[in-house]
């Protein structure tokens, strides 16, 4: 069944949604077990912030998603349709809110294609590079921003990096990168507008129980606003691995400041934060030889002074 989801994501539909799990009888500790060893069985975990936790409990901690450190998990803010740094995103839903929190997923290359029928010349712009930021979560040997092309073709395989939060960030935070010009600004609102239309975006209501993976290289999400319950055992709460995986292609080479490594049979991706260790460094390499993975992520770690 895994193998099937998986190779749904990668060469179907670019999602899957797995339900039944019966989260309410194990619990909160035993669910979060469970979709560990999933994940593990399906790729090498990449680190998803300061902390460099490689997984985040997706629930409202006050965050504020409109900010130079906003990230949309800690919210409980509509959030705009992105792709999460990693070849496969999963979620696990333990609770659900009282109202709204719906997930949206948009097909990144359907979106391509109608932009390109609508405005070739705005297309081309997103094949450029863009400032990212890295919201202030880098580790001490990465700089506080990247640039990256929201679209990308590598061997002929199209693959999108959409998260405009992270641009605009980049854009208010530090006044040396270079400003978007209007030729951005409109494509990248075109994009944004286009993913929102009725007629590409597929909404869900992920239950108590639903696991839900997408291929962010293909597939962009979103997620509603929503109001949670007041009991703290009620709150909305899922789970998030971001995993590098094995069957992924290989992704444009105007990638490789955000995913240190672009190849395809590669571990690549992740926010590498400020608590990698020798010890996670060496968990990470033996994962990586137990799914075949080329493990050359810490590069940069390893050239930089001391």
């Amino acid at each position: 069944m895994l193998a099937d989801a998986v190779e749904a994501t990668q060469s179907g539909r670019g999602f899957v949604l797995l339900r039944g799990f019966p989260v309410e009888r194990w619990g909160v500790e035993a669910s979060r077990l469970l979709f560990w060893g999933l994940g593990l069985h399906l790729g090498v975990p990449r680190p998803q912030g300061r902390a460099s936790q490689f997984m985040s409990d997706v629930r409202d901690a006050g965050g504020v998603y409109r900010s130079t450190a906003g990230r949309g998990y800690n919210t409980r803010s509509a959030l705009d349709f992105h792709a999460d740094g990693s070849d496969l995103v999963g979620l696990m839903c333990l609770q659900t809110a009282r109202a709204g929190g719906e997930s949206l997923i948009a097909s990144s290359v359907a979106a391509h294609n109608t932009m390109l029928a609508e405005r070739p010349d705005l297309v081309r712009e997103l094949y450029g590079l863009f400032t990212f930021s890295r919201q202030g979560e880098q580790a001490a040997e990465e700089p506080p921003y990247y640039t990256a092309s929201v679209f990308g073709r590598k061997d002929g395989v199209f693959a999108c990096r959409h998260i405009r939060n992270h641009v605009q960030s980049a854009q208010t935070s530090f006044p040396e990168v270079p400003r978007l010009s209007s030729a951005q600004r409109e494509a990248l609102d075109l994009l944004d507008a286009i993913l929102a239309r009725p007629s590409h975006c597929f909404r869900m209501h992920l239950a108590r129980g639903d696991v839900q993976l997408v291929n962010n290289h293909t597939v962009l999400h979103s997620r509603t606003d929503y109001e949670d319950f007041d009991e703290p055992q009620r709150k909305r709460h899922l789970l998030r691995l971001w995993l590098s995986l094995a069957e992924a292609p290989a992704l444009p080479d105007a990638w490789a400041q955000a995913y240190k490594d672009t190849a395809a049979r590669a571990v690549r991706g992740g926010f590498r934060g400020q608590q990698i260790t020798p010890e996670i460094e060496a968990f990470e390499h033996r994962l990586a030889a137990e799914h075949g993975l080329a493990m050359r992520i810490y590069a940069d770690r390893e050239d930089a002074p001391a």
